[in-house]
């Protein structure tokens, strides 16, 4: 089977653009040539409509992944982008933080499945918010953990909690996951609280911080509506150009971390 490298992107705290960090950076890969595969593990499935994918269409999920009632080849889907496919998410998905941790191996189960991924380049997954165990078994399954961060107040204070679970999984189950980065999202650049957060977050968190910072724009909020990423949507907006350099910036990223 071919390497792959998985991405865990998180976040415990909602609206922060864990899911349009997922499907635009996966989008931006996959235009780069690369094969892409999005895991969609938040019950609400918003990355599974941000791709196309229609909930009737979404016969196995990452649910039935996960509790080994489906294999991978069965789960994964095509999306409308080349070179990006996709395992949907469904509510059923909810119940997973309960109906798991009776499983001797339940933070492992979304690695063991990953195990017959073969012929990707990266995948993304895109985690829930919270700090429960399907978060828990993104990290453990992954390579590395990319933090989308709002530029809003309690930013900070919610990314330390986060950073704790890290560090656990890395002393346990993962010793091998590797800090990503963090990306500003939300930013509003007229705005002196999105200036301070940046400033707070670069200056507690260093070159941790990606230079692209995502900007608020409208047809990034539009695009999900129409089931494509925004490069797609509108690929001269400023939301897509700010994507298409988070994409390159992040290659330069794992370009270094394999050297």
């Amino acid at each position: 089977m071919s390497e792959q490298t998985v991405i865990a992107i998180a976040n415990q705290k909602g609206g922060v653009g864990k899911t349009t960090t997922a499907v635009n950076l996966g989008a931006g890969l996959s235009a780069q040539g690369l094969r892409v595969l999005i895991i969609d593990l938040d019950p609400q499935g918003n990355a599974s409509t941000g791709v196309g994918c229609p909930v009737k269409g979404r016969e196995a999920t990452s649910y039935d992944l996960m509790s080994g009632q489906a294999d991978l080849r069965d789960a994964v889907v095509n999306t409308s982008v080349q070179h990006l496919s996709l395992v949907p998410s469904t509510p059923d998905l909810s119940s997973g933080d309960i109906d798991f941790a009776t499983r001797p191996d339940r933070i492992r189960l979304l690695k063991s499945a990953l195990a017959q991924a073969d012929g990707y380049d990266y995948i993304l997954i895109d985690c829930p918010p919270a700090l429960g165990l399907l978060t828990v078994n993104a990290l453990v399954a992954a390579h590395s953990v990319l933090i989308p961060l709002q530029a809003e107040f309690y930013a900070l204070e919610g990314l330390s909690q986060l950073l704790m679970t890290v560090r656990e999984v890395r002393q346990g189950a993962n010793a091998a996951l590797r800090m990503d980065g963090v990306v500003l999202t939300m930013y509003d650049g007229r705005n002196n609280l999105s200036q301070q957060v940046e400033a707070d977050a670069r200056a507690t968190l260093g070159e941790l911080v990606y230079d692209t910072i995502i900007p608020r724009n409208v047809r990034i909020s539009e695009a999900p509506s129409h089931g494509l990423p925004v490069t797609i949507y509108d690929p001269g907006s400023t939301g897509s150009r700010a994507y298409l350099a988070l994409t390159s910036e992040f290659l330069s990223r794992q370009k270094e971390m394999q050297t």
